[in-house]
């Protein structure tokens, strides 16, 4: 505690110095930067850069080196500019064995790989708050899958990859009872365990599913990441509170010098999962799929869940320790390197995988953590980086034997030699970085060109926006042996990880529109002529067709008050970029987003009689203004029959569309 003191001291100091450098930070920006952060009117952008969103439950996505935002992924939360979790055909997505949950806290992504390297496939992201991962598929831009996790508190430490995209792996970042028992939280030590959860990927469709759950002792699951090459068959997780307090944690769960590194042998996991070691428990949980061909999600609760515990798995849990409270865990491009961060410690640990392997080979252990082998620090250490600077939280690597470390108290990052541990080079970032980001920078072949620091203050780098700032990322060129800060860009949420890959992987896999005629949607409209209305007791479903610029129909009647009334509207269009909306006055759901070729439903239950205009969101043509139509609600009860039409044609009687 006494060192923490001393370390939290010289963080003051710093933090003191940072405000008095705030007033001259200009000069940390060189002439030339503009030139290399130009990207011309028509040009493209050579990365795609993935933010996660944070407490937006959405992924951004920049194009680098610019900084353009280019698109907002809905994930976890409703997203009223698409309609995504609003429509009937998106709600499934964020249904959860809590019901419908319509906001999530989104922490990290990963892209696919192969062979360790991105194949920019699929990106997936991590929910905080109620434990999912999503799959977002690369050639729409759109979230496809989500499954909730059980057994998790939390899912902070993830969603992180195997090299081949076997499994995404996800650690609890708050230990809970495992089941539904009713434990005090004064049983913590007793009762309270974490999971890694280990969701397998088909390697054609991407479809996930939880092959099995790694029971750990009660403490937090913080970071992860895969081993690659010599290490491809173990997956490492860093942790804290080993202390295993639950109350004032930031002093109770400070009392030991070291908590630990996880390293998970997950072939030998995958082993006796097959081999019948584990358990099958009862365990409720959701699985939301979108359908591409149907144009609509469904979700599923799963009921079972295979647990393998250490105990019964010889050989497969080992802890490593670490410096206290080791936030980030890196591998390496060799996997041979292990990086642990201790965020309260004055140096960066480097562990061996080689000397980890014959360190227990040989048994060469210091104790045990609930049964779990607990190996000697000096004999997995590679080195110490020294006083590399304070608070040390993420390392990337630039594929050209360095590693550059986050420093979230000292606010800057710091370059390293992997060979020999020394400290090359620094920058001051504004201010308090968190994670960082090199495109490829936690794959077997970092593209080595960029590096982005994303912080968490910003008091002078952009305008004033009242008591809350925007959120800042700084682009640096790391192609030299100096770094050089080129660019400061805003982001939206508070990002806390991102991934970023050469845009020849993705731009030219991008569907452009969808096909009509392999529209399965069961709502779709053929065309103009299969347009109609048909009444089912208080259910009106409207089959609308949206081209530039009319809405066929345009006029509706013969809807009364507390009816539910879906308009399904096909998007005719069959060109890149022609997407329609759809909005009704006072309409207390959403709008619509429909892209060329898909069938999107809007629900609207009227509360009150009157005229209800209709019109398309999104500006199509030169008569989009025109684009819409009208909803006649009567009182409840009244005599008036379903009518339908465009313009002066009215087609009397509840017409059947198909």
């Amino acid at each position: 505690m006494k060192n923490t003191l001393l370390l939290f001291g010289a963080a003051a100091v710093l933090v003191f110095t940072e405000s008095c450098r705030m007033k001259s930070t200009a000069t940390a920006v060189q002439g030339d930067a503009a030139s290399k952060t130009y990207v011309a009117p028509g040009k493209y952008d050579e990365y795609y850069n993935f933010v996660s969103g944070g407490f937006n439950g959405q992924v951004s996505v920049y194009g680098l080196p610019s900084g353009r935002l280019l698109k907002v992924i809905p994930v976890f939360s409703v997203f009223p500019e698409n309609g995504y979790g609003y429509s009937e055909e998106t709600k499934a997505m964020l249904n959860t064995t809590q019901g419908e949950i319509p906001w999530d806290d989104q922490h990290h992504l990963e892209l696919s790989q192969t062979n360790g390297e991105q194949d920019g496939r699929w990106l997936f992201a991590n929910a905080n708050n109620t434990p999912r991962v999503a799959r977002i598929d690369l050639t729409t831009f759109k979230t496809v899958e989500i499954l909730q996790l059980p057994n998790s508190g939390g899912n902070h430490s993830s969603p992180f990859i195997t090299e081949n995209t076997e499994y995404v792996v996800a650690g609890t970042r708050f230990s809970v009872p495992l089941g539904a028992e009713d434990a005090p939280i004064s049983s913590f030590k007793e009762n309270f365990r974490s999971t890694a959860s280990f969701i397998s990927v088909d390697k054609t469709s991407g479809n996930m599913k939880l092959a099995f759950q790694i029971i750990l002792p009660g403490m937090n699951l913080d970071l992860s990441h895969a081993g690659k090459g010599v290490s491809h068959d173990w997956f490492f997780f860093s942790s804290y509170n080993t202390e295993q307090a639950y109350t004032l944690l930031e002093v109770n769960a400070s009392q030991k010098d070291k908590d630990y590194i996880i390293a998970v042998n997950w072939k030998k996991a995958e082993e006796y999962a097959k081999a019948g070691k584990g358990k099958k428990v009862a365990a409720d949980y959701a699985h939301n799929t979108f359908d591409e061909h149907k144009q609509a999600a469904a979700s599923v609760i799963e009921k079972e869940v295979l647990l393998l515990d250490p105990k019964d798995c010889p050989d497969m849990v080992y802890m490593i320790p670490c410096p206290k409270s080791p936030h980030g865990c890196d591998l390496d491009p060799t996997g041979e390197y292990i990086v642990g961060s201790g965020k309260l410690a004055a140096l960066i640990p480097v562990f061996s995988f080689s000397k980890m392997t014959s360190a227990i080979q040989q048994k060469q252990y210091e104790g045990n953590f609930y049964g779990i082998p607990i190996l000697k620090y000096e004999a997995v250490l590679h080195g110490e980086v020294k006083k590399p600077g304070l608070g040390p939280l993420h390392t990337e690597f630039d594929g050209k034997g360095n590693a550059y470390t986050s420093m979230f108290l000292s606010s800057e990052v710091v370059k390293w030699r992997l060979k020999d541990l020394q400290v090359v080079d620094r920058v001051p970032t504004y201010y308090s970085v968190g994670h960082l980001m090199i495109p490829g920078g936690d794959t077997r072949k970092p593209w080595g060109k960029y590096l982005v620091a994303y912080n968490k203050i910003t008091k002078d780098r952009f305008l004033p926006t009242g008591p809350e700032l925007a959120q800042s990322a700084q682009l640096y060129d790391i192609s030299g042996d100096k770094m050089q800060l080129v660019l400061d860009y805003p982001t939206l949420g508070e990002p806390h990880y991102g991934q970023a890959c050469p845009a020849s992987l993705i731009k030219e896999k991008q569907v452009k529109y969808y096909d009509i005629n392999k529209n399965g949607n069961e709502f779709v409209t053929m065309g103009e002529k299969k347009a109609g209305v048909v009444r089912k007791g208080n259910r009106v479903d409207v089959y609308m067709t949206a081209i530039r610029s009319h809405l066929v129909p345009d006029n509706i009647e013969g809807v009364f008050v507390g009816d539910e009334v879906y308009f399904h509207v096909t998007n005719l269009e069959q060109d890149w970029d022609i997407p329609h909306g759809f909005a009704v006055k006072n309409n207390p759901n959403a709008e619509l987003l429909i892209m060329p070729g898909e069938t999107v439903t809007l629900k609207f239950t009227p509360e009150k009689q009157g005229i209800y205009p209709f019109y398309c969101t999104d500006f199509c043509s030169a008569l989009h203004q025109e684009m819409s139509g009208y909803l006649r609600v009567s009182p409840k009860g009244s005599n008036v029959p379903v009518k339908f039409g465009t313009g002066e044609t009215i087609t009397g009687g509840s017409v059947a569309q198909k």
